[in-house]
């Protein structure tokens, strides 16, 4: 069955030292639409996350949320500034022998002086992190696929109940459908006969009129494509996966086929059926709107 666009994932692996957590947060979107929030020093994943989750999502937009510590010996090194520090340490000199003062610079307030330490990342091995991301990235996915796939169950069979309900409408409208014409037929005798009275009706011409009401309100072409549409749109939901576009496709025609069912058919009962029908088409649609 098909797959909703909504889900979340969350994946943590540790390895050699490192952590990294994955984070995926799926919802409705048009596209595939991805958002990331990631350590800066860590960017140069983007492009792997992106190709990956290309190739496992079609739809939806995905907040992508990655943190990572690296706890090993070597993830960060300490440096200072010699030339600033000899500044510090010669403008201290300076101050000594101008204003007598005296010299109490030891080794801890030399390095606490304004940008003379400096915390450095150390540079990461981009093979290792790139291996442990993916690796994070794939079990997160397969968490948000899993809760999109039992999501999009639910929709379909909520979609499939709706869809045999626009066949019951439709099923009605084609059962009412014959009588429209003889109703015709009927209300138009009726109006000849109250008009002329002392004459008798033109059966032939009666006859002709009835014909073409029945051509201009025949609507078994469009009851024909609603069927094929329901038929369709029943075959997508139970067959296939990345169906929201078709499927909002299908859900348009068989609106369009109600639309012209209710020009066509001149007849209260039927309209009232229109409307019922158009109704649940678009329960449907805000429903398909929900698809992968």
């Amino acid at each position: 069955m098909a797959n909703s666009m909504t889900g979340f994932g969350r994946a943590n692996l540790l390895a050699d030292g490192r952590e990294m957590t994955v984070e995926l947060k799926s919802v409705n979107h048009r596209y595939l639409d991805l958002s990331f929030r990631m350590p800066r020093h860590i960017s140069f994943l983007e492009d792997d996350i992106r190709r990956l989750l290309t190739e496992r999502l079609t739809r939806g937009h995905v907040d992508v949320f990655v943190t990572y510590r690296n706890t090993r010996d070597d993830a960060r090194t300490v440096v200072f500034d010699s030339a600033l520090l000899g500044a510090y340490l010669k403008a201290a000199e300076e101050c000594t022998q101008k204003y007598g003062l005296r010299n109490d610079m030891s080794v801890t307030s030399a390095l606490r002086m304004p940008d003379v330490m400096d915390v450095v990342e150390a540079e990461e091995d981009r093979e290792a992190v790139t291996a442990l991301l993916l690796g994070a990235l794939n079990k997160a996915c397969d968490e948000l696929i899993g809760m999109r796939k039992v999501e999009g169950e639910r929709l379909c069979r909520d979609l499939l109940s709706r869809l045999e309900t626009v066949l019951a409408i439709r099923e009605k409208i084609a059962l009412r459908a014959p009588s429209v014409v003889e109703d015709y037929r009927l209300k138009l005798n009726e109006r000849i006969n109250a008009i002329l009275t002392s004459a008798e009706v033109d059966t032939a011409r009666l006859a002709t009129e009835v014909a073409l009401f029945a051509d201009k309100a025949n609507i078994d072409e469009e009851l024909v494509r609603l069927q094929s549409h329901v038929a369709a749109a029943r075959d997508l939901l139970e067959n296939g996966a990345a169906v929201g576009r078709k499927m909002d496709f299908i859900v348009q025609e068989m609106n369009r086929e109600f639309n012209t069912i209710g020009s066509k058919a001149n007849d209260k009962e039927i309209t009232a059926l229109v409307i019922e029908g158009k109704a649940e088409i678009e329960k449907i649609r805000e429903q398909v709107q929900n698809l992968e």
